[in-house]
């Protein structure tokens, strides 16, 4: 599928929708569920997500729009939101993300992006150049293998439970 920045935006403009819906007033076991040890439960992505919409996507579309390759964008710390979500409930982080995205998403549309625009060229510090148009779909990619992860870590809870039903259930196992 090729991007387009509608079919784009239609899929960030749900995300925060979709997570409320999954997530909202569940008990703290599936809050807390993660894949394996040491991953990521649903609280932490979304923490994760924040932390995204605070510093990536939106401010390196700036840096791309306004400084294209002249600066490279400043390294994303993957990790920030175990400090910033300390003492949040999962209640405050998706009014803040649903909030943050909202906002944001009020930017991407007010830029009013042209097709010569999205070929535009920043300077990633891992990746080097890299397009807008990349960077706006990855934005997607990343919020739908967020929302995976979540689905995944909340299924493999019941990975014992399902009994032989989970020879039909690769979720269990990836």
């Amino acid at each position: 599928m090729a991007f387009t920045l509608p079919d784009a935006t239609a899929v960030l403009e749900r995300t925060p929708r979709t997570l409320r819906a999954m997530l909202e007033g569940l008990p703290q076991g599936w809050i807390d569920a993660v894949e394996a040890p040491g991953g990521w439960s649903p609280f932490v992505v979304v923490g994760h997500l924040i932390h995204g919409e605070r510093t990536d996507w939106i401010p390196r579309a700036r840096i791309v729009l306004e400084q294209g390759r002249a600066r490279a964008f400043t390294p994303y710390d993957r990790f920030a939101q175990f400090e910033a979500s300390r003492g949040k409930s999962l209640s405050d982080l998706l009014d803040e993300f649903a909030a943050l995205r909202a906002e944001n998403l009020s930017t991407l549309a007010g830029w009013r992006l042209t097709e010569e625009q999205l070929r535009l060229e920043g300077r990633h510090p891992d990746f080097g150049l890299v397009t807008l148009r990349q960077l706006l779909a990855t934005w997607v990619a990343h919020d739908l293998g967020h929302i995976a992860q979540v689905a995944r870590a909340m299924a493999k809870q019941y990975r014992e439970e399902v009994g032989p039903w989970r020879a039909y259930l690769p979720v269990m196992d990836r």
